[in-house]
């Protein structure tokens, strides 16, 4: 059974946003989307003025938002098979309980009710560093919402937290046929004292070769499970957060792994996903690996 990729609406922009690039990423995977829009309205629902159909105006607006939505996907696709739910819940929390029959969760950059200037919305935030299965932030400029600078960034992180990362970036790349750069940053340590000589070439070179063999053992499998996807390996000096950042500009998707321990309440998101959550010029996918 392929499961749905599922996303998150509200009717602000940055979910209408979201809502267009969902409906170019199902067809492009062959997958059937699920709109979901969530609110508590059913425990405010007494203060709630009611319609002359004795219905909660929030429910109303609901049921308005969500049929818009649908026939804009539509719209926009025809092909792609499109379900909506409404849930009387906290939209993380709704959006959380469908990790088990998701492809992926999407949500807009920002919320109908984020503050302004606020670079990502606390559901978004709240998704993307709880969810057991893949969470796509869309946010990002023009050109990387549509997608035309066909690549995919690959984020080489540790081999504990990237293997879901790296076959998630190798199908994406597949599915839009497009290069796949996969990037390893590496910093060569500080020494600790002021007459210390500055790191010398040798032992710079030691700290690419072991980053580069890094990323030989992490592509080895998806590669060959992939053969027809263009890889482009890439071993940086410099802060893994703002390097990738910097390579966002020229992305239509970064991909990045997150560690997800067992029994572990709470956010659990790393620098790297955090930075690029919020400051990402492509839409960010966040793929968890359970340790």
């Amino acid at each position: 059974m392929t499961l749905p990729l599922v996303v998150g609406i509200d009717g602000s922009d940055a979910g209408l946003t979201a809502l267009d690039w969902a409906v170019d990423e199902a067809a492009r995977h062959g997958l059937a989307l699920r709109l979901v829009y969530a609110s508590r309205w059913e425990r405010y629902e007494r203060a709630v003025p009611s319609t002359t159909l004795g219905r909660p105006s929030e429910r109303v607006f609901a049921e308005n938002l969500v049929a818009t939505a649908a026939e804009r996907a539509g719209r926009r696709n025809p092909d792609v098979k499109v379900t909506t739910d409404i849930v009387p819940d906290d939209a993380a929390d709704a959006l959380l309980r469908e990790e088990e029959d998701a492809f992926a969760l999407v949500t807009g950059a920002r919320g109908r009710g984020g503050l302004k200037g606020l670079l990502l919305g606390s559901v978004g935030l709240a998704v993307a560093a709880r969810a057991q299965c893949p969470v796509i932030v869309v946010r990002g400029d023009r050109a990387g919402l549509a997608g035309s600078h066909e690549r995919i960034l690959l984020g080489a992180g540790e081999p504990v937290t990237a293997a879901g990362a790296v076959r998630f970036a190798f199908r994406e790349a597949e599915a839009r046929g497009c290069t796949l750069d996969v990037v390893r940053a590496w910093r060569c340590p500080a020494h600790a004292g002021d007459d210390d000589p500055a790191p010398g070439e040798e032992p710079m070179r030691r700290h690419e070769e072991r980053a580069s063999a890094l990323i030989d053992t992490l592509l080895r499998d998806a590669g060959a499970d992939h053969p027809a996807v263009r890889v482009r390996r890439v071993t940086v000096e410099g802060p893994a957060h703002r390097v990738l950042a910097r390579r966002s500009a020229a992305a239509d998707l970064v991909v990045v792994g997150a560690r997800r321990r067992h029994g572990r309440p709470g956010l659990q998101l790393g620098r790297v996903s955090h930075t690029l959550l919020h400051h990402a010029d492509c839409p960010v996918a966040v793929v968890p690996q359970t340790v």
